[in-house]
């Protein structure tokens, strides 16, 4: 027997890289897996496509989860396919860099709408349909450790969602769900590709200690065994999954 099998799973941002490693990452522990997305279609699919192909279970379902009736509508879908929800795993956001005087109302609304405002109404929507003894698992980045110049934005509003899940873990406490927070370094995903040149990583790998840059999969490792029975008696922790960067 596989350690999520008859769990249902909602992964956000599912079609690519970090959450694309976990949506497969969690259906090979047996979970039954929702594909989230908003626009790439056809990646989501190809994600529920390979997971069928090695046996799993999984569907894929689109929505923005910046507005709060799509995550809604997400987390009700959910529900009404797989007839409950067990784990949710909060991984959709946008990245931006630049120095503070250099944002516009337009780049601050754009990330604060998904990865705060978005996350938390996700987070609201899970709450309500998560069975008792669920999980919960939201990424945040070491960022908001390091604060790194051109980060404000970003940070902040991933800072947010750390204050979210260390409230949220509390109020769901009764009910056995835990929450906790993964927060990755930094990763070779197609996010960072956007972000950063060849020559601009060079300095982050020096900062990490083994390095290197991460793997989606890597991070994947960690929100699986968050999903798992084995991490039962944690909840209100942010793991830090970066190399060695940050040491708590």
């Amino acid at each position: 027997m596989r350690p999520l099998d008859g769990k249902v799973a909602i992964v956000t941002g599912a079609s690519r890289g970090i959450g694309r490693a976990s949506a497969e990452r969690l259906a090979r522990d047996g979970a039954k897996v929702v594909v989230n997305y908003a626009r790439s279609a056809e990646e989501a699919l190809a994600v529920v496509d390979g997971i069928t192909a090695a046996g799993g279970i999984a569907l894929s379902l689109q929505a923005d989860v910046s507005k709060p009736a799509e995550s809604r509508r997400l987390v009700e879908a959910t529900v009404a396919h797989f007839g409950r929800l067990d784990i949710f795993v909060a991984n959709a956001g946008h990245a931006l860099f630049k120095p503070l005087a250099d944002v516009d109302e337009a780049d601050f609304d754009r990330i604060f709408s998904l990865n705060a405002k978005g996350t938390f109404f996700c987070l609201q929507a899970a709450s309500r349909h998560l069975a008792d003894g669920g999980r919960i698992i939201c990424l945040s980045t070491i960022g908001t450790l390091l604060n790194l110049a051109g980060g404000t934005c970003y940070f902040g509003s991933k800072a947010a969602v750390e204050q979210f899940c260390r409230v949220l873990a509390r109020e769901l406490a009764p009910r056995g769900v835990t929450v906790n927070l993964v927060s990755p370094g930094f990763t070779a995903t197609r996010m960072l590709d956007e972000l950063l040149s060849d020559a601009e990583r060079l300095p982050l790998i020096d900062m990490t200690p083994l390095e290197r840059l991460g793997q989606p999969d890597e991070i994947a490792e960690v929100i699986a065994f968050l999903a798992g029975d084995g991490a039962r008696w944690m909840t209100r922790q942010n793991l830090a999954v970066d190399g060695g960067i940050v040491a708590r």
